[in-house]
């Protein structure tokens, strides 16, 4: 029979060892192996239990469906969307973000709007006092009889908690704050959040118990505590947004009961949070001017597409290694496009200060913003502005030739939706012919202008 002996486990991946080492023989991380009591030795044989006529397996034709496993919406629609419609009963969802994002905020929303609905939900706080909540309830206009605020730490308790008051919805914020008496550690160690993730997780599917969990992310983003947490759950969600605006995006990463390429979008305000439906023009400047060193592009977000504003300002500089700064866009892709620019189409940029940024505080990583990218830097170089009905989207390849981007119909739609007449997509060929089209537009625009003045 297997015995306990001391032992290492990897907090991250679970692979065991009888000797402390640095890092993990499995996942290969650093600092992840603790001590905790392994067992050793191997079972000789398992006897297999007698199985009963509903624990027998079925076909999957024959295996009993019911509505009540579909989605159910929560009233808020942003967060539908990402969740593919509503919240499945007896499903598991992990929101993680920044400190301050509006985790919280968001799900007391949650739980304001199916509170309102007639459903009885319990929200425990195990960060924040009750009274705190309640202030903040208030403020954003959460208040309901049907919500009940419970404020605890202890595992024990919330499934107390749960039994008493038998909700229909059970939100807690957050799992790295809650422990169990049972398990030995601090709240939010490796061992605790196991325990506490999957008691809960339990509750949940005997009670078919939608259940939102709040999680706390380390300085590099990932979620705190054992990757196993991850696992265990239905939905992993991530609120992100800049501090400094008030837009904020939410996002699934995974999502056993719907799409992971959906974003929803919101806004923080004075009385909550509010959902942003159409953010078409959150991200274009008001200058009425025609500028250089700008050009809008028609990003995609998951399945809803953005037009964005890029912009980008080409100094001179004394110094050996100019500066490449960038807010919004990856640095290595601005890195390479200026490359590109600088080989097949005859920028000198090695002399030039480059700064590119996007408006809003919007961050792109796709591919299909580089060709308004290199249009907006090329502005700014030859201080030439593009003409304000010119949308551009493309990826530009290191031999200077314009690709084409995945869902190109549907931003030319949005293009044409906006008012964008003149589209600079893969048609071009080339990055020098993309600028010069570019280029030409603008003169064009203002040569209409002139006419019209006389």
């Amino acid at each position: 029979m297997a015995k306990n002996s001391p032992g290492y486990r990897c907090s991250e991946c679970g692979w065991t060892t009888a000797k402390w080492v640095g890092r993990c023989g499995e996942c290969q991380a650093w600092g992840t192996v603790v001590e905790e009591g392994a067992k050793t030795g191997i079972l000789s044989k398992v006897a297999p239990v007698n199985l009963t006529a509903e624990q027998q397996a079925k076909p999957i034709t024959q295996v009993a469906f019911t509505s009540e496993a579909t989605h159910q919406a929560t009233g808020v629609g942003e967060f539908d969307r990402v969740l593919g419609g509503g919240i499945v009963p007896g499903a598991t969802i992990l929101l993680s973000g920044e400190p301050g994002v509006g985790k919280s905020t968001l799900l007391l929303e949650v739980a304001a709007r199916a509170a309102k609905s007639g459903k009885r939900v319990l929200y425990v706080s195990a960060e924040e006092s009750a009274s705190q909540v309640r202030l903040r309830a208030e403020r954003t206009h959460a208040l309901s009889e049907n919500l009940y605020l419970a404020s605890e730490t202890d595992l024990g308790t919330v499934l107390a908690q749960v039994e008493a008051t038998a909700p229909q919805l059970l939100i807690v914020d957050s799992v790295q704050t809650v422990a169990s008496a049972a398990v030995d550690g601090l709240a939010g160690g490796p061992s605790q959040v196991r325990e506490v993730a999957q008691a809960l997780i339990r509750t949940s599917k005997e009670r078919d118990l939608p259940l939102l969990l709040v999680g706390h992310v380390t300085k590099d983003g990932t979620i705190a505590g054992p990757r196993m947490l991850e696992h265990l759950v239905d939905v992993v969600c991530h609120f992100e947004g800049d501090r400094q605006t008030s837009l904020r995006f939410i996002r699934s990463l995974k999502n056993r009961f719907g799409p992971t390429d959906e974003v929803g979008c919101f806004e923080m305000t004075g009385e909550g949070i509010a959902e942003v439906p159409d953010p078409s023009g959150l991200f274009l400047s008001r200058s009425s001017a025609a500028v250089s060193g700008t050009c809008v592009t028609i990003a995609m977000e998951g399945r809803r597409t953005l037009p964005v504003e890029i912009q980008a300002l080409v100094v001179s500089t004394s110094s050996p290694n100019p500066r490449r700064v960038t807010n919004g866009v990856d640095s290595s892709r601005v890195a390479m496009l200026l490359a590109v620019l600088e080989r097949r189409a005859g920028l000198k940029l090695t002399d030039k200060d480059v700064y590119v940024s996007t408006v809003g505080g919007v961050r792109l990583v796709e591919p299909g913003a580089d060709l308004a990218i290199a249009i907006a830097v090329a502005s700014a170089f030859h201080d030439k502005p593009v003409a304000a009905t010119v949308a551009a989207f493309g990826e530009i390849s290191l031999a200077g030739e314009v690709r084409p981007v995945t869902s190109g119909g549907q931003r030319e739609n949005e293009a044409t939706r906006m008012g964008f007449t003149t589209l600079i997509t893969d048609t071009a060929g080339s990055v020098r012919q993309a600028l010069t089209r570019a280029f030409d537009s603008a003169k064009g625009a203002r040569e209409r202008e002139i006419e019209a003045a006389f």
